[in-house]
């Protein structure tokens, strides 16, 4: 969700019912409450949600991109989270109206002459429109899915009546690790490989994509940003907020956004780890230093907007359009 998607208006969307899609995996159903047609979105697609508590969360869309009718969401539980998804799990959602923004999508399908899907845990939100877009055309694809247990990994009949023999679903508890040597070696160097899932699923089939693949070829998306290196936050810098006028000091040790709520605590923020897009903010002036997940290489060398939750400055000032 960019600087420039955020000046869209949002709209409040009726939560037409939940409904538990697999063990700590709760979907949400929306729906525009004038029974109107919703924007139309496509595979890889995602929601920015305000919760009821003010709480801003990105969700994946998992459901059918040709039904204009609703948008459904996964949600998995997580007791040791930041609150949004217990939020979700335990909020009487029901028939309450949210503002969302969107759809929006850093994850497209690109066309390619094979598909290598791999997906884990909750990362089958946004493979399974994938699923079901190239079930339904020509291009050869397979799809591997893990899960800790059976029971815990959703849409598991709605993948295999979908892609029958090409879907392999993986149960850990039962079946063990996946086997991405046997799923990603081989492959034709025009093959486009997605993965989304735990960081050390990622981490695992980056390694062997850059052994046996051109560079390009993978294509993920994190639900967690991955272990992070230095930031070189150590020097101080100036902050100029262009709208208001303010020069604020951010000292060695605290992060760029905090030093803006205090002066602007309305700013839109979300994971605090650079990687959702939420407070992306519009560069004026000064060289911004990315420590972010979210913006591509040439991106941040534009150095047009910079993600202030994990950004810092490499010149003495920075101006911000805020």
């Amino acid at each position: 969700m960019t600087y420039e998607d955020r000046a869209r208006p949002a709209r409040k969307l009726l939560v037409r019912e939940t409904v538990r899609e697999a063990d700590g995996v709760l979907g949400v159903v929306l729906t525009d409450p004038q029974g109107a047609d919703l924007p139309a979105w496509g595979p890889g697609a995602h929601l920015e949600v305000c919760l009821p508590s003010g709480r801003i969360r990105h969700y994946s869309l998992s459901g059918d991109p040709a039904d204009r009718t609703t948008y459904r969401l996964g949600v998995l539980r997580e007791p040791d989270g930041r609150g949004g998804s217990e939020e979700i799990h335990t909020a009487p959602l029901a028939g309450r109206l949210l503002e969302v923004r969107g759809p929006l999508n850093r994850f497209p399908l690109v066309p390619a002459d094979r598909y290598v899907l791999i997906a884990g845990g909750i990362g089958i939100t946004p493979i399974l429109p994938m699923v079901r877009q190239l079930a339904a055309g020509p291009v050869p694809w397979t799809l591997l899915y893990g899960g800790r247990t059976l029971t815990s990994m959703a849409y598991r009949d709605e993948l295999a009546a979908l892609g029958g023999r090409n879907v392999s679903i993986v149960p850990q508890d039962s079946h063990g690790l996946l086997d991405l040597d046997h799923a990603l070696e081989g492959l034709p160097d025009t093959t486009a490989v997605y993965c989304c899932g735990p960081g050390g699923l990622i981490q695992a089939v980056q390694e062997r994509c850059d052994r046996l693949l051109p560079a390009g070829s993978l294509h993920v998306e994190r639900f967690t940003a991955p272990a992070a290196g230095p930031r070189g936050d150590t020097g101080a810098f100036e902050v100029e907020l262009r709208r208001s006028g303010q020069v604020l000091n951010v000292p060695p040790g605290r992060s760029l956004l905090d030093v803006v709520r205090e002066a602007v605590p309305s700013v839109a923020f979300s994971c605090e780890e650079g990687m959702c897009g939420t407070c992306e903010t519009k560069v004026l002036d000064g060289v911004p230093e990315h420590h972010d997940t979210f913006l591509s290489d040439s991106e941040k060398r534009s150095g047009t907007s910079m993600m202030i939750c994990v950004g810092r400055s490499r010149t003495s000032r920075l101006v911000l359009d805020l």
